[in-house]
């Protein structure tokens, strides 16, 4: 076993590909004062904000590097659904977004709470919304994938709500604060490397 050296200016995870091949039993929607808001063809600039500001303590950036004709082209597919997860005061405090342009599939493509409402089985109510929604009469399969970079209790969130580990990959990329697409204190739990002089 060799340890592999990874650039100072990159950051290294490992990314955990999860499905669900059966349509989970229905069961009681857990209890949230949290609402679903469908985003029909979003604004990309509206859509990124709440990427950035959902994403940002994960290192989310994927979206925040596209070219507008890019992102445009995905959010604004009519296989795929954006959702905003809003609150009781009308703050958007969380994103969706279910990806179906693959036939017979659905990909859980973005899920995530900003990081105040961890733990307070917010996701769980979340999860339950996605996979309702997820599992149109055409869908065989629903998967997402998470990273080391994600919540700690990201993978094990996934497999308490019927997913099943089905691949692993190692992923590097350069570090989205050292190019200035997220604030140099996003993500504090992960380290920046600096190089030697």
């Amino acid at each position: 076993m060799a340890l592999i050296p990874v650039d100072a200016t990159e950051v290294a995870t490992i990314v955990t590909t999860l499905e669900m091949r059966e349509r989970p039993r229905p069961r009681p929607m857990p209890p949230a004062p949290l609402s679903l808001v469908a985003w029909v063809k979003p604004d990309p600039a509206k859509y990124r904000t709440l990427f950035a500001r959902v994403g940002a303590p994960w290192l989310w950036f994927s979206r925040l590097v596209m070219s507008d004709d890019m992102l445009t082209a995905i959010i604004h597919d009519p296989a795929v659904s954006v959702f905003a997860v809003v609150d009781r005061a009308g703050i958007e405090v969380g994103l969706l977004e279910l990806d179906h342009r693959q036939a017979g599939e659905c990909e859980i493509a973005y899920f995530g709470l900003i990081p105040e409402l961890a733990g307070q089985g917010h996701g769980r109510w979340l999860m339950a919304q996605a996979l309702m929604r997820a599992w149109t009469a055409s869908v065989e399969r629903v998967w997402v994938h998470t990273c080391t970079l994600d919540h700690p209790s990201a993978l094990n969130f996934y497999r308490r709500q019927g997913f099943t580990a089905m691949g692993r990959a190692i992923e590097t990329f350069v570090d989205p604060r050292a190019l200035g697409l997220l604030p140099e204190d996003a993500a504090p739990q992960i380290p920046r490397i600096r190089p030697v002089d």
